[in-house]
C-alpha cells in the first residue's frame, strides 16, 4: 500500500509538474516585481496547465499507440492567446498589457517544453524571458526618459 502511494506522488510526471509550476512562478515573480497583474499564481498555473495537457497528449500516444501528441498541445497556443488577449487594455494613455500577454504565451510554451521532456529548453527559455524582460524594461525606461527630455528641450536646428 505504501509503495502504491509513493508511486502516485513520487513519479516522473509529478516532478515535471513541479518543474513547470516553478518555472512559471519565476516569470510571475518578475511580473510581481514590476507591479503587474496577473502575477505568480497565474503564471505558475499557466505553465502547470500547459504541462498537464502536454503530458496527456504525449501519454495518449505512448500508452495507447493512437493519436497525435501535437493535437492537444496545439490547442494550448490559441487558448493562452485568448487568455492573454484579456490582459491587453486600451486607454487614453495608450495600450498596456502586451508584455504580460506575451509572457503568458512564453510561459505556456515553457510548460509544454517540460511536458515534452525538454526541461533543458524550459529552463533556458525561463531564464532568457526573465533576463529579456528585466533588461528591456531598463532600456525602455532610458528611451522614455530621453524622449521626454527631447520633447521638453527647445529645437536647436
Amino acid at each position: 500500500m505504501e509503495s502504491d502511494l509513493s508511486s502516485i506522488f513520487f513519479n516522473t510526471s509529478n516532478i515535471q509538474l513541479l518543474i513547470a509550476a516553478f518555472l512559471g512562478g519565476l516569470i510571475g515573480v518578475e511580473r510581481e516585481f514590476a507591479g503587474k497583474d496577473p502575477s505568480i499564481r497565474t503564471f505558475a498555473l499557466i505553465s502547470l496547465g500547459s504541462c498537464i495537457f502536454t503530458l496527456l497528449s504525449w501519454e495518449s500516444v505512448k500508452d495507447f499507440h493512437a493519436g497525435d501528441p501535437g493535437r492537444i498541445a496545439a490547442q494550448i497556443v490559441p487558448g493562452i492567446g485568448f487568455i492573454g488577449a484579456g490582459t491587453i487594455f486600451r486607454s487614453k494613455q495608450g495600450v498596456s498589457g502586451f508584455t504580460t500577454a506575451a509572457l503568458m504565451w512564453v510561459t505556456a510554451s515553457i510548460g509544454m517544453a517540460v511536458g515534452f521532456h525538454r526541461e533543458d529548453l524550459a529552463i533556458s527559455a525561463t531564464l532568457l524571458a526573465i533576463v529579456l524582460t528585466l533588461s528591456l524594461r531598463f532600456v525602455h525606461g532610458v528611451l522614455r526618459r530621453n524622449r521626454a527630455g527631447a520633447a521638453r528641450s527647445p529645437d536647436d536646428t
